[in-house]
């Protein structure tokens, strides 16, 4: 049996994907993926700010 260490693993997942992305051509265009990651990445950012605002809005309230 062969052992795989996590990243040996990883490595060879990622490989198998880029292979795939490369060879089939069935999916989204790359410029939807990337469209959709960076809309993605901004809502995350969007989030993480408003939490941050409330937190601190919260932390500012004295009883």
């Amino acid at each position: 049996m062969i052992m795989f260490s996590e990243w040996e693993l990883v490595l060879l997942h990622l490989r198998v994907l880029w292979r795939r992305l490369r060879t089939e051509d069935d999916g989204y265009s790359t410029e939807a993926v990337i469209v959709i990651a960076a809309l993605a990445i901004t809502a995350i950012a969007i989030m993480a700010i408003i939490a941050a605002k409330i937190t601190a809005k919260a932390r500012g309230i004295t009883l």
